[in-house]
């Protein structure tokens, strides 16, 4: 993690309170084929950030602490180390360091446990010692939390509470008290059972910077210590830290030096005060002015830098912008440095994870960075040096993502759930009307025009992830004593960060029905699908077809033909179809199911399948200017995996009236040659148009990112045949590519039939 030495490394074992743990005291530990007999082996769990069931494993071998490397880990190797640790079992595993990078010996290397063992020793391994690995690929565990029962050593955090892990502002301007966020304070760190300060004796703005990202703000500013001088001479104060000398860089009060006062603390700092910071909020967070500040940034041009696929604010996969195109960065090397630079250049606090191996999900499009390594004191993540990719390189399963630290709002305070099976459903109850000394008016939501875009709000807001179903009627979830509605007309665009930040009706409410069975309700999931077309197969398919009109009576049943059919000479004539094949991915982190059951799929006896949603698809040609000259829509035929990448396997098929969806890493294929396929251009005059494909076009399934559901295409046609070209993702080029886009009135290629 950057400018940190050796000795901080061993400074920051003992802060972080990283607990060893002996393996049986009466019988020396068996260490396989590679050491025998073998000494003491003990084992810890230390880096940051982390609880105290997960972490960087350490082992105590030949009387020196050490790592394990990451190659060839398994989930069995977790397994053994958790009980070495006096857990049951693992969930799970970690690598490329993420609790940041050990020091000393790398004791293990390709550990192959089938996870039975009593001792890692009794794995298979390359010897103690042996490896080929750097500390940029120590391993780590998250153990489930259970304990072994009688197990003697618990894996508290210990160390005579000499570490800092709560950290807080605490304001003590009058009105500045009950303003969320809090940016200015003094600044108190959790001791025993209440909190302490920190004699500002030495302090610097590289510790105030890092403060104030682990508050979840880019920056700090200077501070009026005369004001706070005198407040804090009335005060009765208790000291816990002094000499702190942080780089700037640092994520975590914690990874900076410092010494802890020991005996009398309220009688140190005897030449200094509490260290007082004040930070500067990003955009999102400004007070009164968010909405003009956000308006300045969009003047100053489009952002070379943004975060996709989380489900939280300030969380999400890295993509950025170069030559007009949007991309990914692989995460060789991603480390809490380079996330850090990103958080604070989009206007949040520092890093709270560095995400390896698409955890956000997988971008599409080009991979335009790779081992990008920043020192941590960047303005933006071009400044760092990074290395350009090849495609041998990296694959969209390695692309980085970010959990940045984001100012406190009290946002969760403000919305409840009641009557759910779970805490990720029921019916959603807000509070009003909460003033200074008010308590807050609790009451229901209006489920008139509620869907998935408000229960993606309501769902982050609680910050229980993605939204799985927002619900219009909630009467089998009778459970609140809460009747009244005090909400209504809720809309959301679906990137809000609270129910009151969407249009609503305010106090006038407006709900044709009122009681409590039509309150608005949601489920939420930690997991959302992401569909996303693949665009240049539209290009290379696409073909004109003049279709006799006495092969179209199915299609015509089914709505499949432009309105000007129907005074068609039935079955004389024919009408003219623009075909092309649709290839739909699912690249997010949850199955694409539909939203209703198989109880009310509808049967269509002319097709002969089932439609397991209304509205699957929108085909549209439109004008440059965006006018609707031709449409098309399809229900999903059927949505099943045609085909799936190498290590997946088919889950969902039509036939037989099987299960319809489609599977992480697979892709519902509609060739060009089946009935619907294509948007009936009769009427359509000689021109410039866009093709346009919009995938779920009314949110009625719950995904990652809608944004990316859009394809454009521009199209030429000139009466007898047509081009297409320059097909994209909505949003995969930049703001200006995509105006230069519209205008584009020439050929770049010749698909025609």
């Amino acid at each position: 993690m950057g400018g940190c030495g050796t000795w901080a490394w061993r400074e920051l074992l003992v802060l972080l309170g990283s607990v060893w743990l002996g393996v049986g005291s009466s019988q020396p530990t068996p260490l396989g084929p590679t050491h025998t007999p073998g000494p003491q082996l003990k084992f810890r769990l230390a880096g940051y950030p982390r609880k105290h069931n997960e972490g960087r494993v350490e082992v105590f071998y030949n009387d020196e602490w050490g790592t394990i490397c990451d190659d060839d880990f398994t989930l069995g190797n977790a397994h053994v180390l958790c009980r070495h640790l006096g857990f049951v079992a693992a969930t799970g595993w970690a690598h490329s360091a993420k609790y940041g990078k050990g020091v000393g010996r790398i004791w293990l290397d390709n550990v192959n446990c089938a996870g039975g063992e009593k001792s890692i020793g009794d794995c298979k391994h390359r010897g103690w010692g042996n490896s080929d690995c750097s500390h940029e690929e120590d391993a780590g565990v998250i153990c489930k939390d259970e304990r072994i029962p009688g197990f003697k050593d618990s894996n508290v955090i210990e160390t005579e509470q000499s570490h800092v892990e709560e950290v807080r502002l605490r304001p003590v301007v009058s009105g500045a008290r009950r303003q969320l966020p809090v940016t200015e304070g003094i600044v108190e760190v959790r001791y025993k059972d209440s909190w302490a300060q920190i004699c500002d004796e030495g302090w610097d703005s590289h510790n105030s910077r890092v403060i104030c990202g682990m508050m979840g703000f880019p920056a700090e500013k200077k501070v009026n210590r005369n004001f706070y001088k005198l407040f804090t001479e009335r005060q009765q104060l208790n000291y816990r830290l002094h000499s702190v000398s942080c780089t700037g860089t640092e994520v975590h009060l914690s990874m900076c030096t410092f010494e802890f006062y020991r005996g009398n603390a309220s009688a140190a700092c005897r030449a200094g005060m509490p260290a007082v910071v004040s930070c500067l909020p990003g955009p999102l967070f400004a007070a009164g002015n968010a909405h003009k500040k956000k308006q300045r940034q969009q003047q100053q041009g489009q952002p070379r830098i943004r975060l996709k696929g989380g489900a939280r604010v300030g969380e999400g996969r890295v993509e950025v912008l170069k030559s007009s195109e949007w991309g990914t960065i692989c995460d060789d090397r991603w480390n809490l440095l380079s996330a850090s630079v990103v958080c604070r250049e989009l206007g949040f606090g520092s890093a709270k994870e560095a995400l390896t191996g698409a955890r956000m999900g997988q971008g599409t499009g080009p991979i335009h960075l790779n081992e990008v390594q920043c020192q941590g004191t960047e303005k933006s993540l071009w400044s760092c040096p990074f290395r350009n990719i090849t495609q041998e390189d990296c694959k969209h399963t390695e692309d980085a993502a970010v959990r940045c630290n984001i100012p406190y709002m009290g946002y969760e305070n403000l919305i409840r759930l009641s009557g759910g099976r779970s805490r990720f459903e029921g019916r959603v109850e807000v509070a009003v009307g909460a003033g200074d000394r008010d308590q807050p008016r609790w009451g229901l939501v209006c489920g008139e025009g509620w869907g998935t875009l408000e229960a993606m709000v309501a769902c982050r807001q609680l910050g229980l992830g993605f939204a799985n179903h927002g619900l219009q009627e909630t009467w089998y979830w009778d459970a609140s004593n809460v009747t009244e509605m005090v909400m209504s007309g809720v809309k959301c665009a679906g990137h809000e960060m609270s129910l009151s930040h969407c249009q609503h009706h305010g106090a006038s409410l407006s709900c044709r029905n009122t009681g409590t069975r039509f309150a608005a309700g949601i489920i939420c999931s930690e997991t959302a699908s992401d569909l996303l077309l693949h665009a240049s197969l539209v290009q290379e398919t696409a073909y004109i077809e003049d279709r006799p009109l006495h092969m179209l009576y199915c299609a015509a049943e089914e709505n499949c033909l432009s309105s000007s059919a129907r005074l068609a000479n039935w079955p004389y004539g024919h009408r003219r179809l623009l075909r092309f094949s649709s290839q739909i991915h699912n690249h997010g982190r949850a199955d694409f199911r539909p939203k209703a059951g198989r109880h009310s799929w509808v049967w269509h006896e002319c097709h002969r399948h089932y439609h397991s949603m209304d509205i699957f698809t929108h085909y549209d040609i439109l004008t440059p200017n965006g006018t609707k000259v031709a449409e098309g829509h399809k229900a999903s035929f059927c949505l099943e995996d045609t085909e799936c990448e190498e290590d997946v396997a088919k889950r969902y098929e039509c036939a037989n009236f099987g299960e319809q969806g489609i599977t992480v890493g697979c892709w519902d294929l509609y060739r060009h040659d089946i009935d619907c396929q294509w948007i009936d251009i009769t009427d359509v005059k000689p021109g410039n148009y866009i093709l346009q494909v919009v995938i779920n076009p009314n949110f009625e399934v719950a995904e990652s990112d809608f944004t990316n559901n859009a394809m454009k295409c521009n199209c030429k046609y000139d009466g007898h045949r047509i081009w297409v070209h320059s097909c994209h993702i909505g949003d995969a080029l930049s703001e200006e590519a995509n105006k230069r886009f519209e205008q584009y009135p020439g050929q770049l290629n010749n698909q025609i039939s």
